[in-house]
């Protein structure tokens, strides 16, 4: 986990159409025997944390035989990637090597997908594979890479057929401000950013004096998380130290669903929180954050073992649920031009085919782009006319675009009908326009 990121990333102006998933041809396995029993049948598994910890003694390994680290542009970060890749490469994925330039080094993220599942409906695990060059990165972030790794070999082993697709992610220099991971989500046309229904991350999860903090981003994730520790009584507090530090806000940022977990790093654990989980008040949760002494040695094993865990119990709990049905999404993608300080412009999306109300859960995603977002206003208009405030203007909010999804409570209005995006500028100097939204029932 890197140590600050700037309020606001440089949004996103062109999408490189040049592939899904990397720069190079994809490596392919042979396709996996047939499972053995049907998908409701399977359960998560519990993931052996001998498995996990062999991962981790391969990153101090790598670390140990290349100046001590893993990080970006340094031979042990590749050799980390290599360790990872050959893994599902004989686990049967489809894995792609993805290059980019950061601080004039070649970096790389590493993306295995798992045959079969809906693709318009991926559901996708992560981590940060780079350290910082000051020690070997074991538990930052050693353990959330080698914990998405197990999961994935897990899902190979199980065979599982989701109905969903997986996709696993490793990412490069998140150290230097989540760098692989937005090069990523950059490379994405917008349709296939679409696809992807969540993300996972998972940076720092076996802290020495840890702490149990879910991502409170995605509510859906959120509470399959949180369901999972109340099922083996650990209580669970909202994450805040890493928020927006890691390489969920990659995701997020571009309006795709996240959630994820962390066990905390240089903050001090409180007394409530020691009462609470164990430990010691007082000190950091890792006390070697960002430190040679980040080593094998720097690990909690019951925070290893119950967020890996955690990781199987979510992926499959996400990926085996029924799929969409076709048709539930109502989207446009013609472009209205919003006015300087000017009336108010709507975009209409109709829907039809249905029966009965809009859910209590409408998703609404908005894709608007503009030079200063807090000047816009901007609401969900009903057939019938009613107006369901999406987002208020605000006068210290400088960043670009409002690219996000908003939930709202529709379940008093008729599905079908002409549903519209109303937006306003309501101060002067900044324009843009409604690039697309739509509506997923």
């Amino acid at each position: 986990m890197r140590l600050s990121v700037p309020r606001h990333a440089a949004a996103v102006a062109a999408f490189a159409l040049a592939g899904l998933l990397a720069s190079g041809a994809p490596t392919a396995s042979a396709a996996p025997a047939a499972p053995t029993a049907p998908v409701s049948a399977l359960a998560a598994p519990d993931l052996p944390l001998a498995n996990v910890k062999a991962h981790l003694s391969q990153f101090q390994t790598i670390a140990t035989s290349n100046g001590g680290n893993r990080a970006h542009g340094r031979a042990g970060y590749k050799a980390s990637l290599d360790y990872v890749k050959a893994k599902l490469d004989a686990a049967g994925f489809t894995t792609s090597v993805q290059q980019f330039t950061s601080s004039g080094a070649t970096g790389y993220n590493l993306i295995a997908d798992w045959p079969g599942g809906d693709v318009n409906q991926t559901v996708m695990a992560g981590a940060h594979l780079d350290s910082v060059s000051s020690g070997p990165g074991i538990n930052d972030n050693g353990s959330g890479s080698a914990a998405v790794l197990e999961t994935a070999l897990a899902v190979s082993r199980a065979q599982l057929q989701p109905a969903k697709h997986l996709r696993f992610g490793w990412w490069g220099a998140e150290e230097l401000g989540l760098v692989g991971s937005k090069y990523y989500v950059n490379s994405l046309p917008s349709t296939e950013r679409s696809k992807i229904s969540g993300y996972l991350n998972f940076d720092m999860i076996g802290s020495s004096n840890p702490g149990y903090f879910v991502y409170d981003d995605d509510p859906v994730i959120e509470q399959t998380f949180k369901d999972y520790f109340a099922g083996i009584g650990v209580p669970t507090e909202i994450e805040t130290e890493g928020d927006g530090r890691s390489d969920h806000a990659s995701f997020k940022n571009v309006g795709i669903p996240v959630g994820g977990l962390f066990t905390g790093a240089s903050r001090t654990k409180s007394s409530a929180q020691a009462q609470m989980w164990g430990g010691t008040a007082g000190q950091a949760f890792d006390r070697c954050y960002h430190s040679s002494c980040d080593t094998t040695s720097n690990i909690n094993d019951t925070a290893l073992d119950r967020n890996s865990d955690a990781i199987a119990h979510a992926v499959w709990t996400l990926s085996t649920g029924t799929t969409v049905p076709p048709g539930d999404a109502y989207e446009t993608t013609a472009d209205v031009t919003v006015p300087d300080a000017g009336a108010a412009v709507t975009s209409t999306v109709t829907v039809s085919g249905r029966s009965g109300n809009a859910p209590a859960a409408l998703k609404v995603g908005v894709d608007i782009k503009h030079t200063w977002r807090g000047d816009l206003v901007v609401d969900l208009l009903a057939p019938d006319g009613t107006a369901y405030r999406l987002k208020n203007s605000s006068g210290s909010d400088s960043a670009d675009n409002v690219i996000t999804t908003y939930t709202v409570d529709a379940s008093a209005e008729t599905a079908n009908g002409a549903w519209k995006l109303r937006v306003q500028d309501v101060a002067r100097y900044d324009t843009g326009y409604i690039d697309s939204w739509k509506l997923t029932f």
